[in-house]
Order: structure tokens, then C-alpha cells, then sequence
């Protein structure tokens, strides 16, 4: 679960991480009243769960109220990849002397969570990762013994030189790891952490995710989800018990399993295409939840060609299939659609099939070249 920036730093604060004074609005004139109050240049900030808001032009200076009134008509309600601007994030500007990146992840290969900071901060911590990887720093905690003061103070080191900003910096990630274990988070960054020609240190943005398995105790959190600020297809897999992620590319993909699900993404990849998504409907036999995996792709315009990939064990390819014929008497797909069942009910599944006369392929590598060849790309 992903939460707004605005969020992260109520988190941030009563964590006793400093952050830019400011508030946030849902309209043009909160967003007055807001820098007025602040009485100095503002940043106004949109507060949408994606990425590239800088670059949307969803984060724009304000020297004055009535500058950041202006903005506000121009932010509110803009569209940023695919979603509504619908509330604004009116905080202080900062002179900034330096950017840094602190953020801390779960390693799932060493079971533990990576603290990473890079005096490379500001720009995205994945185009670091490519072209500088020298700059990244990482620290692997022992989740039983927890960050030890002199391990962020090491940390801190790779950043800064003065001695009070590194302590600060140090009592930073400090508080960070302490917000990312006691909020079961998956994700905590700052990006920038900068330094102030004061010599203060201030994370001037704050992202946090959620692991959905920890909600159940993190309640208060679970009422920050914003559901009209997330991807409409993601809202409706959750409804229906469905694992989706929207991507960027063009052949929808529904599969039962998550390993196989990837497997499929990377075959698509390797032959050429791009995958639209990724949507694993599960173990179920419910013919439903065919019928919502459908619905669900369906409504990404993006999407040219569906490929339906089920190898069956507990899920039956002919109740799968019975979902599928459901499916296009409910829907009519507009886009060409091609299937590989295989396993438990395989047979009666190609029988049922037939109704709708669909392409099937038996093996993966044929129903995903036949699915990127339906979407009109090449290999």
C-alpha cells in the first residue's frame, strides 16, 4: 500500500524527523491560505502515487500566496499518468546547499533490510543504480539486532563531513529504520535529504510503502489508503481477491500463479513484446474471477492483444475456460485474445473453447510469440 507524501511526513514528524513546515489542500483557496500563513516561498506539490511528478510538472516554487494560487488552478486536477491531481502539498521552500538519497528496502535474498544513501541525491535512485552504482553505499541490518548508533553514524559519513551533519544525518536514518520496522513498511526513502547553507539537515520529501500482510496491524495507516489517487485496475483486483500490477507495455497478461506469471513477462520481453501487466489470478476455480481478471484488462486502453497462460493443479483449465466463453458474452473484447490451458481438465477446457473459436497454443514460447504477433509487434 502506497500513501501520500503528506502522509509520510506526518509519520516523518511524529517519528521526530524534520521536514518543510506546510499543509495540505484539495483546493485553490486552501492552497492561498496555506502560503499565507507560511508567509515565505512555497513549493506546491501534487499528491499522486506515481512517479516523475517533477517532471509532469506536478511540483512547482511559488515565491508568494499569490503566486501558489495561480499554480493551484494549474495543478489541481491536472492528469499525471493516468491520474487525477486531486489534493496539493503546500510546504515551505528550502534553500538547499546539497542533495542526498537515504531509502531502506527489504533484501529478499539476504532476508534483511538494506539501508542505501548516495550523495547522489535529487534524481532518480534507479539512474544512479545504472550508470554509478560506486555511489550507492548500502548497510545490511540484522533484523534481530536492529541499526546500531555507530552503523548510521558510517552511513552518515558517506554523505557529509561536518560533524553536525553528520550526527544529524545519523539520527535521521536512525528514526528512518525506526519508522520502516514499527510501520511494517517495505519501502522508506528520502530523496532529497538535503543540507541547508545553515548547516541544518532536512528530508524535503518522504515516500513510504506498506506491506499489505502487515495492515492488520497497522490500522491507522490502513485508513490513510487513498483510494481515488491509485490505478483504477489495481482497486478493482483488490476487490476482487486479484494480484495486478499495471505496467507500460501492450499484451495484457492473465496467469494463475505469481513464478509463472514472471515467467511469461520475461518471455514476452525476450520475443519482443511488452507486457501491459502483471495479473495472477490465483489457485481458484472460480470462473468469476476469470471474468474480473478480464474486465480489469480490458479497461487499459494501452492493451492490444490479451494472453491467457494457465497451467492447471488445484485451478481447472475448464473452469478457467468456462470464465473466459463468460467473459466474452459479457464483454465482446475488441482486442485478439490467445490461450494456453494445460493440466488438470485440459481437454474439457479445449472443448469449451471451441464455442468461441479463440487461438490456443500448447506451449508458452508459442502462445506468447502468437500473442505478440496479434498485437501487431515485432519480434
Amino acid at each position: 500500500m502506497k500513501i501520500h507524501e503528506y502522509q509520510a511526513k506526518q509519520i516523518f514528524t511524529a517519528a521526530g524527523i524534520p521536514v518543510p513546515d506546510g499543509e495540505v489542500a484539495a483546493s485553490i483557496s486552501d492552497v492561498f491560505q496555506i502560503a499565507e500563513r507560511l508567509n515565505q516561498p512555497v513549493m506546491v506539490k501534487a499528491q499522486v502515487h506515481v512517479g516523475g511528478r517533477g517532471k509532469a510538472g506536478g511540483i512547482k516554487y511559488a515565491e508568494n500566496a499569490e503566486a501558489a494560487r495561480v499554480l493551484a488552478q494549474q495543478i489541481l486536477g491536472m492528469n499525471i499518468k493516468g491520474l487525477t491531481v486531486g489534493k496539493v502539498l503546500v510546504t515551505a521552500a528550502v534553500e538547499i546547499l546539497s542533495e542526498a538519497y537515504v531509502g531502506i528496502i527489504l533484501d529478499r535474498t539476504s532476508h534483511k533490510p538494506v539501508i542505501m544513501v548516495s550523495a547522489a541525491g535529487g534524481i532518480d535512485i534507479e539512474e544512479v543504480a545504472a550508470k554509478t552504482p560506486e555511489k550507492i553505499h548500502k548497510l545490511y541490518v540484522d533484523p534481530v539486532v536492529g541499526l546500531k548508533a555507530f552503523q548510521a553514524r558510517n552511513l552518515a559519513y558517506k554523505l557529509y563531513r561536518d560533524i553536525g551533519q553528520v550526527r544529524q544525518t545519523a539520527d535521521i536514518i536512525m528514526k528512518l529504520y525506526d519508522v520502516y520496522w514499527k510501520n511494517d513498511a517495505s519501502l522508506v526513502e528520502i530523496n532529497p535529504l538535503v543540507s541547508t547553507p545553515g548547516g541544518k539537515v532536512v528530508a524535503l520529501d518522504a515516500k513510504i510503502n506498506i506491506d499489505d500482510n502487515g495492515l492488520y496491524r497497522q490500522r491507522d495507516i490502513a485508513a490513510m489508503r487513498d483510494v481515488e489517487a491509485e490505478e483504477p485496475g489495481e482497486v478493482k483486483a483488490r476487490e476482487a481477491d486479484l494480484s495486478y500490477v499495471k505496467l507500460d507495455g501492450n499484451i495484457g497478461c492473465i496467469v494463475n500463479g505469481a513464478g509463472l506469471a514472471m515467467a511469461t513477462m520475461d518471455l514476452v520481453k525476450r520475443y519482443g513484446g511488452e507486457p501491459a501487466n502483471f495479473l495472477d489470478i490465483g489457485g481458484s476455480s472460480n470462473p468469476q474471477k476469470v471474468v474480473n481478471a478480464m474486465q480489469i484488462i480490458l479497461s487499459d486502453q494501452n492493451v492490444r492483444a490479451i494472453l491467457i497462460n494457465i497451467f492447471g493443479g488445484i485451478t481447472r483449465c475448464d473452469d478457467v475456460a468456462n470464465g473466459i466463453v463468460k467473459a466474452f458474452d459479457q464483454f465482446k473484447p475488441s482486442v485478439p485474445v490467445v490461450v494456453r490451458l494445460t493440466g488438470t481438465n485440459e481437454r474439457e477446457a479445449q472443448k469449451i473453447l471451441a464455442k468461441v473459436k479463440l487461438p490456443t497454443a500448447e506451449t508458452l514460447d508459442k502462445v506468447v510469440m502468437k500473442a505478440i504477433e496479434l498485437a501487431g509487434v515485432g519480434m
